[in-house]
């Protein structure tokens, strides 16, 4: 015990980490005078160190006398203690107690669940919900659609009751009822109950056979009449609605699922970004089509300041590869070219930017044949740079085996940090670095030749050719005459003639 209160009381009181995580700074210190002291917290769940910001620890007296479980719980419960907030208005707080990056988290446009992240408010014109009631009702939650599904009927019944019992009232069935001579519109309606049933028999043609419409009441039979017309336009209509929010496809669209992120990496040697996508069904989705939006806040040359804008991003249209066979996963992807809206992107400027990227996948239900659609999102901490998708297909015994447990897998691969525009500036580069120091070694094997040599020491040979009267233009093979030295005779008007004997040469 005397060992372990030795060597327990050595470590010191406080703590720093001199180590500053990605993107994070150190927080300011809030005076020289008042230190604050960090507290090592162990989490047992996290699996990680803490820093905490305390108070000063209380001086115990007598600490030499302290047993080694009493230190110990005094700096668990000194660990405790609630955390002084350092970080001013709209920063984080850091994995090690200090101040994050102020970065404020992006509102979803569209969720990864596919819902759009739009909320319609100050509408005027909501008469225009009525006009196209079939697709309101439709639109409606379950709830509010339970309910609507419920009082139609229930209204009906309760309206076409009351009439009922309105023609009994007024025509004195209701006062002969013990009379056996006395015919009444409905036999055994003798109150508002009995004509209540009786409107629900009618309507959903339930015959029981107590209660009947006789051939003495007129104005019954008409009611009659209208009540199976109505009716029937109401189980039309309820049991329509019902059925279209039953199969909306929407709800196969529920297993289509995107990955979780987006990678940046090269693709034949070309940085490309990349998403998975893939179809969780074994019936297809016929004429599947993929498109995706680039949503991003930009201010015109003008100054108009556009909240939102959508700029296309190509997965291939010009190709033809956004048309998908969408058997098994795939990996959608798109090549940074100087159409690109990441032209000039590289992997620090992408920590910096503040979009997202929407994806939208169409297509048209193999077993119903109605289109749905399905969505997703990534934001700029969803675009993993140097990343690449994990295979997740192998060959089994007469068929592909698709492990939909690495759907959502990456992992790095060597990927240079700089824009695309610099890396095909790169290229360019070396392309004409080879070309020209290619084209350099052929001058140098021309010139440095033998017969350039051996002419540099007899320029007239030969092998040259000069004019009649030895003043014209001479011609070696294989080398090169300096024209200031001989002048050319026979130049007129910017060209230069050639004799006969040149010609016969």
């Amino acid at each position: 015990m005397a060992l372990e209160n030795s060597t327990f009381s050595s470590r010191p009181e406080s703590l720093s980490l001199p180590v500053t995580e990605k993107g994070e700074v150190p927080a300011e210190e809030t005076k020289e005078d008042a230190p604050a002291t960090g507290v090592f917290n162990v989490s047992e769940e996290l699996g990680h160190v803490v820093t905490t910001e305390t108070s000063s620890p209380p001086q115990v007296s007598g600490n030499n006398n302290l047993s080694f479980q009493d230190k110990m719980a005094a700096r668990e419960a000194q660990a405790n203690q609630p955390r002084k907030k350092l970080q001013g208005a709209g920063q984080e707080w850091g994995k090690f107690g200090w101040a994050a990056r102020n970065k404020r988290r992006r509102q979803r446009y569209v969720e990864k669940n596919g819902r759009c992240n739009v909320q319609h408010g100050n509408m005027r014109e909501t008469y225009r919900y009525l006009t196209d009631i079939f697709t309101t009702l439709v639109d409606l939650n379950w709830r509010c659609s339970l309910f609507v599904f419920v009082m139609a009927y229930a209204v009906t019944w309760l309206f076409f009751g009351a009439i009922w019992y309105l023609i009994a009232y007024c025509r004195g069935d209701l006062d002969h009822l013990e009379d056996e001579t006395w015919t009444p519109c409905v036999n055994n309606v003798n109150g508002f109950i009995s004509a209540f049933l009786f409107s629900i028999e009618t309507e959903t043609t339930i015959g029981y056979g107590h209660r009947v419409i006789t051939d003495q009441c007129p104005v019954g039979t008409m009611l009659l009449l209208l009540q199976a017309i109505l009716g029937s336009m109401v189980n039309a209509f309820m049991v329509g609605c019902m059925f279209v929010k039953i199969s909306q496809p929407n709800k196969r669209a529920e297993t289509l699922v995107f990955s979780r992120n987006a990678v940046i990496s090269l693709r034949d040697d070309k940085l490309c970004l990349m998403f998975r996508v893939g179809d969780l069904r074994s019936s297809h989705i016929v004429g599947a089509n993929m498109r995706a939006k680039l949503i991003k806040s930009k201010q015109t040359q003008e100054g108009e300041f556009i909240p939102l804008d959508q700029t296309d991003i190509s997965v291939g249209f010009e190709t033809g590869d956004d048309r998908l066979f969408l058997v098994s996963p795939l990996v959608i992807s798109h090549e940074i070219d100087s159409r690109s809206p990441f032209w000039d992107m590289s992997q620090a400027q992408l920590e910096k930017e503040d979009f997202e990227i929407v994806v939208i996948l169409e297509g048209m239900v193999e077993a119903t044949g109605m289109t749905c659609q399905a969505r997703s999102s990534y934001l700029v901490e969803e675009v993993l740079w140097g990343h690449r998708f994990s295979p997740m297909m192998s060959l089994a015994e007469g068929f592909f085996d698709v492990d939909y447990g690495a759907f959502h897998h990456t992992f790095e691969v060597d990927t240079p940090s700089c824009s695309a525009r610099e890396l095909a500036l790169a290229a360019a580069r070396l392309e004409a670095h080879l070309y020209w120091s290619i084209s350099s070694r052929l001058d140098e094997e021309k010139w440095e030749g033998p017969n350039l040599t051996k002419q540099s020491k007899n320029p007239v040979d030969s092998e040259s050719v000069s004019g009649k009267d030895g003043g014209g233009p001479t011609f070696i093979v294989g080398g090169v005459t300096d024209s200031q030295e001989q002048p050319i005779v026979g130049e007129q008007n910017g060209s230069v003639t050639t004799d006969q004997s040149e010609t016969e040469a």
